[in-house]
């Protein structure tokens, strides 16, 4: 962490005086703050986007579920990219009530650029780190995901 940021952080949280526990996860928040904002921008749509592009296509159900949006919210970020153009809502073979959510050809090219750009910044993140200590910390996150 840079001087100025350990600073900045010191004082807003009285860092110095925290735990190595308390230290941890301030510092686990606030990279994910920083993750979810810079990387993936302050809304959903791009993260949308991309998820569809690694699944092909899935219910809003499904969506909710894995980026942790709430229902309404997950409306609301559909329906605008409805009307841009970049996905299409079909009703699903199995169940006529439901709605599979896929790309449109617009929506692919956005999602791509997207992906690139999320690509692109979580290289420059991890920059700081050599291989050696990305291995490091890649175990020690597995690890604390499985615990």
């Amino acid at each position: 962490m840079s001087e100025k940021l350990r600073k900045a952080v010191a004082v807003e949280y009285e860092y110095d005086k925290k735990d190595v526990n308390d230290k941890i996860l301030l510092n686990i928040r606030d990279l994910e703050q920083k993750i979810h904002f810079l990387y993936e921008g302050k809304k959903s749509q791009r993260r949308v986007l991309i998820l569809l592009r690694e699944s092909g296509s899935m219910t809003q159900r499904e969506m909710t579920e894995k980026l942790s949006i709430k229902p309404a919210s997950m409306s609301e970020v559909l329906a605008k990219l409805v009307n841009k153009g970049y996905i299409m809502r079909v009703p699903s073979s199995i169940d006529k009530r439901t709605m599979v959510i896929s790309l449109t050809e617009e929506g692919s090219k956005i999602a791509d650029e997207a992906f690139e750009y999320r690509s692109l910044r979580i290289v420059e993140m991890l920059s700081c780190l050599d291989d050696e200590e990305k291995d490091t910390l890649l175990t020690l996150l597995e690890r604390m995901n499985t615990d």
